[in-house]
C-alpha cells in the first residue's frame, strides 16, 4: 500500500497540477479582459450552472453512458467473432474486410441521418451510430492478433492434428489477447463521441435526452456555461469509461498469462 502511494501520486500529480494551472490561468483571463459570460465564461460561471443543473446534467450524463457501454459492449463482441471468422479463411478476409474499411472512411455524419430514417430517434439508433464508429478498432486489433502467429507454433499444432477449432481456441485466441485489449481501449473512447454525435441526430424529448442533445440546445440558445459542463460530463464520462476499460484489460492480462499450461 505505502508502494502504491507514491506510484499513484506520480501518474495522477503532474495531470492535476496542469489542470489546477490551466483553470488557474482561465479564471484570471476572464476577470482581467472582463469576457462576456456568452462568449467564455469563468470556471466558477461553468460550476455554478453545473450546480444549477446538476440533476439534467447527472441524467444526460447516465443516459449517454449507457448508449456508449452498449455500443462498446457490441462492438467487442462482434468485432471479435468477425476476427475470428477472418483468421480462417483468407478469401473472407480480401472480401469483407473493405466495407469494413468503408464504414470507418464514410463521415458517421452522413450515415447518422439513414439510421434515424431507417431506425426512429431514440436509444436504439444512437447505440447503433456508437458501434459503427467503435467496432474498427477491435475488428482490426483482433484480426492482427488471430493472423500473425508465429509458423513454427502452427507447425506444431499441425504436428498434433490440432483442429480448426482447437487452433483458434488455444492458439489463435490467446496470441490475440493482448490485441484485442488494445482495439478495446480505443474502442472504449470512440464509442463515447459516437454516442454524443449519435445524439446530435437521434436526440429525445425536452424530458428525456443525453449529452449530445444537450450540447447542441445549449450552443443554440447561448449557454455556454452550460455548454462548458456539458462538454467536461462529457469528458469525464470518457475517461472514466476508459479506465475501466484499462484497469479490466491490466486484471485480464495478469490473470491470462498467470494460467498455467494446459494440455489438449
Amino acid at each position: 500500500m505505502n508502494r502504491r502511494l507514491p506510484s499513484l501520486i506520480y501518474h495522477i500529480g503532474p495531470p492535476l497540477a496542469l489542470f489546477a494551472l490551466v483553470t488557474v490561468g482561465w479564471h484570471v483571463a476572464t476577470r482581467v479582459y472582463q469576457t462576456k459570460k456568452y462568449l467564455l465564461p469563468g470556471p466558477l460561471d461553468v460550476c455554478q450552472a453545473a450546480v444549477n443543473r446538476i440533476d439534467d446534467l447527472a441524467r444526460a450524463t447516465l443516459l449517454t453512458g449507457m448508449e456508449a457501454g452498449c455500443g462498446f459492449g457490441l462492438s467487442l463482441v462482434v468485432g471479435t467473432l468477425l476476427a475470428c471468422v477472418f483468421s480462417q479463411s483468407r478469401i473472407i478476409r480480401s472480401s469483407v474486410y473493405p466495407y469494413a474499411i468503408f464504414l470507418q472512411t464514410v463521415p458517421i455524419v452522413a450515415i447518422a441521418p439513414l439510421i434515424v430514417i431507417w431506425f426512429g430517434t431514440g436509444f436504439r439508433s444512437v447505440v447503433l451510430v456508437s458501434f459503427i464508429i467503435s467496432v474498427f478498432p477491435v475488428l482490426t486489433n483482433a484480426t492482427s492478433g488471430l493472423i500473425h502467429i508465429d509458423p513454427d507454433l502452427l507447425d506444431l499444432f499441425r504436428l498434433n492434428r490440432a483442429s480448426r477449432l482447437q487452433v483458434l481456441w488455444k492458439l489463435r485466441i490467446p496470441h490475440a489477447v493482448p490485441n484485442i485489449i488494445t482495439g478495446a481501449r480505443t474502442a472504449s473512447g470512440v464509442a463515447v463521441i459516437g454516442s454524443i454525435v449519435g445524439e446530435f441526430f437521434a436526440g429525445y424529448g425536452n424530458n428525456h435526452f443525453g449529452l449530445g442533445y444537450f450540447i447542441m440546445h445549449t450552443s443554440k440558445q447561448l449557454k455556454t456555461d452550460l455548454l462548458f459542463a456539458s462538454v467536461l460530463a462529457s469528458t469525464l464520462l470518457g475517461i472514466l469509461i476508459f479506465s475501466a476499460t484499462n484497469l479490466a484489460g491490466a486484471a485480464i492480462l495478469r490473470r491470462w498469462y498467470d494460467q498455467p499450461a494446459t494440455g489438449w
